[in-house]
């Protein structure tokens, strides 16, 4: 596992707590302001997380990542790049988290957080997915891979069980952030599944569960399936693999 600083860490912290504030602001916003009856909100926020996960890959590249870290950080997001056309968008299939939940077991949550920004900036690049999206999906991917990598150390069976279903939580849990986040706009006002700034956290809570039902939960059951079914298939031998070129490059102990 790849070790993070303290500094590197603490960039971490903080860019959780802007990031989340970027996905849930409409859940706390005041009704009497203008962001929460605008249309800025998204822009900012798209501007604003890049130049916050600019600030962590600096801090991260401090201490823990050095040239073969870089490297394998190369590899490992050209190859989800590469391989994330073959599903994205078809029936919810998505063919990434597998890799990103994989990998940051293996390297760790900081090589893990790094590992999900680049991983889908590289494949928006390649499949032209670039738009005040982006940052979103950047951030929720880094979440993912970062989570895998502070998991329990367990192994054999039990640790690819442990595996799927982190894969199918968070594969639920980034589908409902992204929709949080462009769920105010996305809907008229007075329906029930309407994001209502006059409404408590809680009730817009369950607008926006009602909203996940209507549209977008065929698509992240498919994403949650889709990665646990490549986990139980390829786990055992990507584990090791990983691992093994882990302790040849010395970030693992032998």
């Amino acid at each position: 596992m790849i070790a993070i600083g303290r500094r590197s860490a603490i960039a971490l912290v903080v860019s959780g707590v802007i990031g989340l504030a970027a996905f849930t602001w409409p859940l706390f916003v005041a009704p009497s302001s203008d962001i929460a009856h605008g249309g800025d909100a998204p822009w900012t926020f798209a501007l604003l997380l890049p130049l916050v996960l600019a600030v962590v890959l600096a801090e991260l590249s401090e201490k823990g990542m050095d040239s073969k870290a870089i490297a394998m950080l190369g590899v490992l997001s050209a190859l989800g790049a590469a391989i994330r056309p073959l599903g994205a968008g078809t029936a919810g299939i998505e063919t990434i988290f597998f890799l990103m939940v994989l990998s940051g077991r293996v390297f760790g949550p900081g090589f893990g957080f790094v590992l999900g920004n680049t991983t889908l900036f590289a494949s928006a690049l390649l499949t032209g997915g670039v738009g005040p999206w982006l940052p979103y999906q950047m951030l929720g991917a880094a979440w993912v891979a970062l989570g895998a990598g502070l998991l329990p150390q367990w192994r054999g069976k039990a640790e690819i069980a442990l595996l799927v279903a982190y894969g199918v939580v968070s594969s639920l849990a980034f589908g409902f952030l992204l929709n949080l986040s462009f769920w105010p706009f996305a809907v008229g006002e007075g329906t029930s599944v309407s994001f209502d700034p006059n409404a408590s956290a809680g009730a817009n809570l369950v607008r926006l569960a009602a909203f996940t039902l209507a549209t977008s939960l065929g698509w992240d059951l498919g994403r949650a399936v889709t990665t646990a079914v490549l986990v139980v298939v390829t786990g055992p031998v990507l584990l090791r693999t990983l691992r093994r070129a882990s302790r040849k490059a010395a970030f693992l102990p032998a």
